[in-house]
């Protein structure tokens, strides 16, 4: 997965402005493992059941927004609490 580097420098969490970065591979694996598993949840409530291609994690390294085809999900409600998979 890769996205331009200009829009990745213009991009933070919408909700509290921190920057983000491209997920690795090792953090996607382990998401989508549990997202197979039906354990993961977005912070909306909603049951997660696509597994991931690539995510922006948040500097905090608590919130990991999901990257669907190719365009970066900013909003709140979508962001994926991993410091459990982490």
């Amino acid at each position: 997965m890769s996205i331009d580097p200009e829009l990745l420098s213009i991009l933070c969490c919408p909700e509290t402005k921190q920057a983000v970065k491209l997920a690795d591979d090792a953090l996607l694996s382990t998401v989508n493992d549990q997202i197979r598993r039906g354990n993961v949840r977005n912070r909306g409530g909603t049951v997660v059941g696509e597994t991931l291609t690539g995510g922006l994690l948040r500097a905090d390294r608590k919130i990991l927004y999901p990257i669907v085809d190719d365009i970066p999900v900013m909003l709140i409600e979508e962001g994926i609490p991993i410091d459990r998979y982490t």
